[in-house]
């Protein structure tokens, strides 16, 4: 043990509403800025179907998530649930998969941020703010929650000054928003895996199982609260959108908010919306560091990953060291790969994460109708997996791969 306190406790500082925001935070970010233009392209306005599927799955994803987290309210999330309740090798699969796939998220988070604020040097800006945001959560748990909260009013603000202005204009069209013109059943299950990342959130909330106030009340709670507004908030937006551009335009979009604020004839608000969208990235950035360096602080409690990461700051009570190591590993990603190709597999891994979840979830009850919920959402995250863009699948299946052979070798040579 280091001088440093490996072994110490989180504190728990964090209420009903810190918990709500830091998931809304994680959620009602760049995704919605971003994600609606590909729905679109794989399945026409059959991307609202998309939107009602991915909610589906994230619904029963999230009751898995609050039932879970109010029996074991720990850091890690589902790598604690699975481990707990299916086996040590379930546990790390939930872990890895979570703690690769959102590192690739934060590099493409970090790059939107440049890409918005500077598009020129987007890899530099990139950089600076993986930096800045890593010595925000170093500080502090509280100064994270603050900062999200402001970020989080900030996007909800231009994401309702969008949906006033498209479904007020002479441009608004609500034939556009015929689901009859979908691209078929593939279309619109490709179109939710897409979409889904935009849901994957609250299990931001989870991983703050140890600075939560009362949190076997506190967590399922706020899970369900955050993804409610969520889906509030990207169903309002879906919808003006797509009756300002119709399908094919908004598939074609690479900045849909944008465009459609210039299509309903106020240009001026476009700045606005890039404001936004560089607000919104910063938003989902500082969420997604917070919740892998947690995850990452769990793993390495159980030498799945190195043991100095378990370090626990003795002033500020955060992972510091997992914080700076994550913080370092996004850094050198933003600042030397293109990584917006990453977000199919950061799906790919996130789905892979819930549906450890949902089993886990499946083993808490025998009865019948508490076993619904967890087996739909199990199979809601196998279907939704392999409906991803086939690089994505390939490309997710290897790296989980990879982890599952890296597990072997270290349980082979522990053996021994």
């Amino acid at each position: 043990m280091t001088p440093s306190g490996s072994t110490a406790g989180l504190r728990r500082t964090l209420g009903l509403g810190d918990a709500v925001v830091i998931g809304l935070g994680s959620m009602v970010g760049a995704g919605i800025f971003a994600a609606l233009g590909p729905a679109a392209r794989t399945a026409g306005s059959g991307l609202l179907l998309g939107l009602a599927v991915a909610a589906v799955v994230a619904y029963c994803n999230a009751v898995a998530s609050a039932r879970l987290a109010a029996v074991y309210p720990a850091s890690g999330g589902t790598y604690v649930y699975g481990r707990e309740r299916l086996g040590p090798f379930w546990g790390y699969l939930a872990g890895w998969s979570f703690v690769v796939g959102k590192t690739a998220s934060c590099a493409a988070m970090a790059l939107t941020v440049g890409a918005y604020v500077w598009p020129g040097q987007a890899h530099a800006v990139a950089v600076a703010a993986v930096v800045a945001l890593t010595a925000v959560n170093y500080g502090g748990i509280q100064k994270s929650a603050w900062l999200t909260r402001v970020v989080v009013a900030v996007v909800l603000a231009v994401l309702a000054s969008v949906v006033v202005v498209c479904l007020g204009s002479d441009s608004f069209a609500a034939e556009r928003l015929d689901i009859g013109a979908t691209r078929g059943a593939g279309g619109v299950l490709e179109a939710a895996g897409l979409l889904f990342f935009a849901f994957a959130g609250y299990a931001r909330i989870a991983t703050l199982g140890e600075e939560v106030r009362n949190p076997a009340r506190t967590i399922p709670r706020a899970i369900r609260l955050a993804l409610g507004v969520a889906l509030v908030v990207y169903a309002c937006v879906a919808v003006a959108v797509l009756s300002v551009l119709g399908a094919g335009a908004l598939g074609r979009s690479g900045a849909p908010l944008a465009d459609a604020v210039r299509a309903a004839g106020v240009p001026r608000l476009v700045p606005v919306v890039r404001v936004g969208a560089a607000v919104a990235a910063l938003g989902s950035l500082l969420a997604l560091i917070l919740g892998v360096s947690r995850t990452t602080l769990a793993m390495a409690r159980d030498r799945h990953l190195p043991g100095a990461l378990a370090a626990v700051h003795p002033r500020f009570h955060v992972p510091h060291r997992a914080e700076l190591a994550v913080g370092a590993v996004v850094a050198v990603l933003a600042a030397t790969v293109d990584v917006r190709g990453a977000i199919g597999f950061s799906s790919f891994g996130v789905l892979t994460y819930y549906a450890v979840a949902n089993a886990s979830a499946w083993t808490l009850d025998a009865r019948v109708g508490a076993r619904v919920l967890p087996a739909l959402g199990l199979a809601g995250c196998a279907v939704l997996a392999v409906s991803l863009p086939g690089t994505s699948v390939a490309v997710g299946a290897g790296v989980i791969a990879v982890g599952v052979v890296a597990y072997g070798v270290r349980r082979r040579f522990a053996g021994r």
